[in-house]
C-alpha cells in the first residue's frame, strides 16, 4: 500500500487555496442609511479614509467627510436625488482627484474639473489630489518679486509680492471683485496664470467676470472655476480646493499663478451647512470648530517655492464680505489672522466717489514692501502719512474757517492725493506711469494745478510718457531698471509737461 506524505498534501492544498483566492476580486461595500441635501450617511465602510472617493449607483460619486465609529458621512458630488436609502456604495481606495493641465487655460470649469462653457472636453495632463498638505517652510523662499495690480493705491500703499496672501475685505457692492478682476487684467504679458474661483456667486455675476476678462484679452491666461449659487453645498465647499489644485500644477512646473477666491464668506457658510447636516456640533455663531482649519489649509497652499522646486509661486487674493464694515466678526478675524495683510474697502468712501474705496488706515501689506519696485517705493514713502493726516484735518476743517498756511497746504496736498489715487473701473496703469504721477504728487508739482484739473494733467502726463521722446526714455528706464532715472531729467520732463498742459 502506497504511503502518503502529509507535508506534500499540505503544500498542495495551500497552493490550491492560494490560486482560488487570487481569482476572487474583493470589494469593500457599504449601505446608504440616510440621504438628503447633498449628504449621505453610509454604514459598513469600516476602512474608509478621510477625503476618499466613493462610488454610488447611477454613476454618482461622493467624498468622505466624516468618520464615525459606526458609519461614514459623505458629500455627494452630483445629483443627490439619484441616491436612495439601502443603495450599495463601493469604496474606491482613492483620495478625490481632479484633472489638471495647460488645456484648462481659457476655460470655465466646475469644481470637478468638468467644462461648463460648452466648448467641448478638456484633455488632462495629470490628475491631482484635491486636499493635500501645504508645502513646508524649507520648501519655500522669501517673497521679493512684485505682483503689480495696475491699481495705484494698492501698488503704492499695500503692494503685493508673488507668493503672498492678501485679503480683500469689505461690505457688499464696494468693489471687491472689481479689484481682483483688475489685478487679473494687469497680468497681461507678465507670464502669470490667473484662476478666478466663484463660490456661491450668481451665474450672471460669473458671466460678467468672464465677459470682462475676455474683452481685455485676459482669458488667454485665465481659468474660471465656478460653483454658482444654484449649485449644491458640496460643490461650493470643493470649489476653492479645486482651484488651488489647478494652480499647484502650474506652480510645481515653475510658473507664477494668481488665484482669487470670491468669496470665502460663502465658502464658510456652505461648510457650516454641510457640517450641521453631518451632525457636527456647532460652535461660535453656529460655525463648526474647525472652520479656521478649513481656510488655513487652503490659504497655506499659496507660496513661493524654493529654487530647488522650480521657484514657482501661487499668490492668493481671498475675498471676505463684512456686515456694516465689521472686520472684527468671526470669519473676517479668522481669515485676517491667516493672511499677510488686508485691503479694506469702505462703503462711505465708495459712495462719496472715492474709488477704489480703500481705507489706507486699515489696509496693510505685511510682505509686499519687500517686493515693491524701487521706483514706486521711493516715491510713495510719505503717501500713507499724507493721506492719514488729511483725513484727520478734514474733520476739523469742517468746523474752522481760520486755518494757518501750513494746515491749508496739507489739506490741499491731501485733496490732490485722494484725486490722484482715484481710478476708473478696469483702467489698469503700468507701474512706470504710477511712479511718475506719484512722484509729481509727493514732490509738490501738482500743488499749483486746480483740483478739478488734476485728472486731466494725469492723462496728459501718461500721453507724454507714451509719445514724447524724453518721456519715452524715462518710461523705458523705469520699466527696465525698476528704478527712477536721473532726477534732473525727471524734473525737466515734468516742467515741460506742465508748460504744454497749461
Amino acid at each position: 500500500m502506497e504511503k502518503f506524505n502529509i507535508s506534500e498534501i499540505t503544500e498542495l492544498i495551500k497552493s490550491q487555496v492560494q490560486a482560488y483566492r487570487e481569482d476572487i476580486k474583493t470589494e469593500t461595500v457599504g449601505t446608504v442609511i440616510q440621504v438628503g441635501d447633498g449628504i449621505a450617511l453610509v454604514y459598513g465602510l469600516d476602512n474608509a479614509m478621510q477625503g476618499e472617493l466613493l462610488e454610488f449607483p447611477n454613476n454618482t460619486y461622493g467624498m468622505v467627510l466624516n468618520l464615525d465609529h459606526d458609519k461614514v458621512g459623505a458629500i455627494l458630488l452630483g445629483d443627490s436625488s439619484l441616491v436612495k436609502e439601502k443603495d450599495t456604495v463601493k469604496s474606491t481606495n482613492r483620495i478625490l482627484q481632479i484633472p489638471v493641465g495647460k488645456d484648462f487655460i481659457g476655460r470655465v470649469v466646475n469644481p470637478l474639473g468638468q467644462p461648463i462653457d460648452g466648448k467641448g472636453s478638456i484633455k488632462a495632463d495629470n490628475y491631482r489630489a484635491v486636499d493635500v498638505k501645504a508645502s513646508g517652510v524649507m520648501d519655500r523662499k522669501s517673497v521679493n518679486v512684485p505682483l503689480q495690480t495696475g491699481i495705484k493705491v494698492i501698488d503704492a500703499l499695500v503692494p503685493l509680492g508673488r507668493g503672498q496672501r492678501e485679503l480683500i475685505i469689505g461690505d457688499r457692492q464696494t468693489g471687491k471683485t472689481s479689484i481682483a478682476v483688475d489685478a487679473i487684467i494687469n497680468q497681461k504679458g507678465q507670464d502669470v496664470i490667473c484662476i478666478y474661483v466663484a463660490i456661491g456667486q450668481k451665474e450672471s455675476t460669473v458671466n460678467n467676470v468672464y465677459e470682462t476678462l475676455k474683452k481685455h484679452g485676459a482669458m488667454d491666461y485665465s481659468i474660471i472655476v465656478s460653483a454658482g449659487a444654484s449649485q449644491a453645498g458640496p460643490l461650493q465647499y470643493l470649489a476653492p480646493y479645486s482651484g488651488v489644485t489647478l494652480a499647484e500644477e502650474f506652480m510645481y512646473a515653475g510658473k507664477d499663478v494668481l488665484i482669487v477666491y470670491d468669496d470665502l464668506s460663502k465658502h464658510a457658510v456652505a461648510y457650516r451647512e454641510l457640517s450641521l447636516l453631518l451632525h457636527r456640533p456647532p460652535g461660535r455663531e453656529a460655525f463648526p470648530g474647525d472652520v479656521f482649519y478649513l481656510h488655513s489649509r487652503l490659504l497655506e497652499r499659496a507660496a513661493r517655492l524654493s529654487d530647488k522646486l522650480g521657484g514657482g509661486s501661487i499668490t492668493a487674493l481671498p475675498i471676505i464680505e463684512t456686515q456694516a464694515g465689521d472686520i472684527s466678526a468671526y470669519i473676517p478675524t479668522n481669515v485676517i489672522s491667516i493672511t499677510d495683510g488686508q485691503i479694506f474697502l469702505q462703503s462711505d468712501l465708495f459712495y462719496s466717489g472715492v474709488r477704489p474705496a480703500i481705507n489706507a488706515g486699515l489696509s496693510v501689506s505685511r510682505v509686499g514692501g519687500a517686493a515693491q519696485t524701487k521706483a514706486v517705493k521711493s516715491v510713495s514713502g510719505t503717501l500713507r502719512l499724507d493721506l492719514a493726516s488729511y483725513r484727520e484735518l478734514e474733520v476739523f476743517a469742517q468746523f474752522g474757517s481760520d486755518l494757518d498756511a501750513s494746515t491749508k497746504a496739507r489739506l490741499e496736498r491731501g485733496k490732490r492725493t485722494v484725486e490722484v489715487l482715484k481710478q476708473g473701473l478696469h483702467e489698469v496703469i503700468p507701474f512706470e506711469k504710477e511712479a511718475m504721477i506719484i512722484y509729481c504728487l509727493t514732490k509738490g508739482y501738482l500743488d499749483s494745478i486746480a483740483i478739478n484739473r488734476v485728472k486731466d494733467f494725469e492723462l496728459h502726463l501718461y500721453k507724454q510718457l507714451d509719445f514724447d521722446p524724453l518721456g519715452m526714455e524715462i518710461a523705458k528706464t523705469i520699466r527696465e531698471t525698476k528704478n527712477l532715472p536721473n532726477e534732473d531729467l525727471m524734473v525737466k520732463f515734468i516742467k515741460e509737461c506742465k508748460n504744454s498742459f497749461e
